[in-house]
C-alpha cells in the first residue's frame, strides 16, 4: 500500500462559502493517505489472514483484484484499518466490542487514557492507520500546497477535469457525450493526480470518511460523511461542494469505496510503502483563484 505524504502543517480552512463542510481542510501535522483507493486485492489480503476463521470476512465486488474495493461498509473498512495497525505491530484505530463484521463502534472514553481524544472519540491516539477524517480527506483533495490555494476540483483547478473511462488523466466519472465508463477502472489508473500527486480522489469511487455528518464523532452509530463521486456520476459531485450526508455505517453500496490514511512519522518525502503486507516494493490560505 503506497501512501503520499500531506505535507504544510497548519494550513488554512477553505473559507468558500460553496464548499462542504465550511471551513474544512485545515490539518495541524504531517500525514499520509493511500496513493490509491484500498483494491480488491487487499481486503482479499485481509480475508486469506483469518484462515478458517470467516466471522470477520468482507464481502467486497470482486471485479478484478485492481479494482476499487466496492459494497464495504464504514464499520467493515474501520475492521480493515484495525487489521492493518494489528498486523504490523501498531494498536487498533477503532473501538469493537461486538463479533459481527458489520457491528457498529464503541466510543473511546476516559477510561481509555492511551486511546481517548476528547476531540475524536472515534479514533485512537495510538492507531497509526486510519480512515481520513473529513479534514484529512478534503486538504489531500482539493489544497495546493505550491501556492496555498484551495480549488474546486481534485486536479487542483477550478475547471472540471476531462472525463475518461481510465488512465493517467482527467478523472473517471460520466459526463453526456463525453466518457461513459461501464465500471469503475483500476485504482492505479484511475484519472489524473491532485496537487499532492493521490490519484481517484475525484471520480470513480465514493469514499467514506471518517467523520460523522455533523463532525462531532460522538455516536458509533451516526451517518458518516461520503466524498469524490463515482464513475457514473456527472462532474459536479466531484467537487468540494458536495459531501453525502445520507448513509449509515452498516450501508453498503456497489459504488462506494475507501482509502486509508497514515498518522505519525512519515519516513519518506513523498511516499510510504507497507511492503510486508501487500508485496509492494504554518501557511496561510489566498483566497480560491477562479480561472
Amino acid at each position: 500500500m503506497e501512501f503520499v505524504t500531506i505535507g504544510d502543517p497548519g494550513n488554512a480552512p477553505d473559507t468558500d462559502v460553496n464548499a462542504r463542510p465550511l471551513n474544512a481542510g485545515s490539518v495541524g501535522y504531517i500525514y499520509g493517505i493511500g496513493k490509491f483507493e484500498v483494491s480488491v486485492d487487499m481486503i482479499n489480503k485481509y480475508n486469506a489472514d483469518f484462515g478458517l476463521d470467516n466471522s470477520l470476512e468482507i464481502t467486497t465486488d470482486q471485479l478484478g483484484e485492481k479494482k476499487p474495493a466496492l459494497s464495504v461498509s464504514w464499520n467493515e473498512a474501520a475492521r480493515f484499518v484495525n487489521w492493518l495497525n494489528t498486523s504490523t505491530g501498531n494498536h487498533a484505530a477503532y473501538k469493537f466490542t461486538t463479533s459481527g463484521v458489520n457491528d457498529n463502534i464503541a466510543l473511546w472514553d476516559a477510561s481509555d487514557t492511551l486511546d481517548y481524544d476528547p476531540l475524536n472519540p472515534y479514533r485512537s491516539k495510538r492507531a497509526t492507520y486510519v480512515l481520513p477524517s473529513f479534514n484529512e480527506w478534503y486538504k489531500a483533495a482539493y489544497y495546493n500546497p505550491y501556492n496555498s490555494t484551495y480549488y474546486d476540483f481534485t486536479n487542483g483547478s477550478d475547471t472540471r477535469p476531462t472525463a475518461v473511462t481510465d488512465g493517467l488523466s482527467g478523472a473517471v466519472y460520466t459526463e453526456s457525450g463525453e466518457a461513459s465508463p461501464t465500471g469503475p477502472a483500476d485504482v492505479d489508473q484511475a484519472g489524473g493526480l491532485s496537487p499532492y500527486d493521490v490519484m481517484g480522489l475525484g471520480g470513480n469511487a465514493w469514499e467514506w470518511e471518517e467523520s460523522s455528518v455533523d463532525l462531532s464523532n460522538n455516536d458509533g452509530s451516526l451517518i458518516r460523511g461520503v466524498r469524490g463521486g463515482n464513475w457514473g456520476n456527472g462532474y459536479i459531485v466531484l467537487s468540494s461542494s458536495v459531501r453525502l450526508d445520507e448513509y449509515a455505517p452498516t450501508f453498503q453500496s456497489d459504488s462506494f469505496g475507501f482509502r486509508v490514511v497514515r498518522l505519525h512519522a512519515v519516513p519518506e518525502p513523498s511516499m510510504m510503502v507497507i511492503g510486508t503486507l501487500f508485496g509492494l516494493g504554518g501557511l496561510v490560505a489566498k483566497r480560491r483563484m477562479k480561472k
